[in-house]
């Protein structure tokens, strides 16, 4: 009744053509609110230590989860769509990426806004070249959601 497979082969993990920087984008974008947040909670002082508590946990643990699926996302892509024709044309893509592993493990280490705008600085660039390497022209837009920062969209 049913036909035995005896091999199946794929070149990449999902159908070609599938890949997109965006995730990486968003998921840098929420490590600055969420650090947006944290700084505001404590600023503001907030009266219920509960509710202080509370909130801080939450805004790390998003910080930490969205830093590490922001570096899964390039992962991703850098392993799987990157070829050598790509790193001919970018030469300095490996050093790129290797920034955004070590930039996003900082913003897990810490609540500095400047390390995590060189997050989002860093996707930026990488998705621009992404993009280039599709023939596709980006633009650098403020993103319509807090914390409002650029990300490179591509026009379409």
């Amino acid at each position: 009744m049913f036909k035995q497979i005896e091999k199946v082969s794929a070149h990449c993990d999902v159908p070609c053509g599938i890949y997109d920087p965006i995730g990486a984008q968003i998921s840098a974008l929420s490590t600055i609110r969420m650090i947006d947040l944290i700084h505001a909670t404590l600023e503001v002082g907030v009266k219920d230590e509960a509710t202080k508590s509370n909130n801080l946990s939450r805004y790390i643990a998003v910080k930490e989860s969205e830093s590490i699926k922001c570096k899964e996302e390039i992962r991703i892509i850098w392993g799987d769509f990157i070829k050598p024709p790509h790193v001919e044309s970018f030469p300095d893509i490996h050093v790129l990426v290797h920034t955004i592993m070590m930039t996003g493990s900082a913003v897990k280490q810490h609540t500095s806004r400047e390390k995590a705008m060189e997050l989002l600085e860093a996707v930026n660039t990488f998705a621009e070249i992404f993009w280039k390497i599709k023939g596709i022209a980006t633009k650098r837009v403020k993103a319509p959601y807090a914390p409002n920062e650029e990300i490179v969209y591509p026009v379409l």
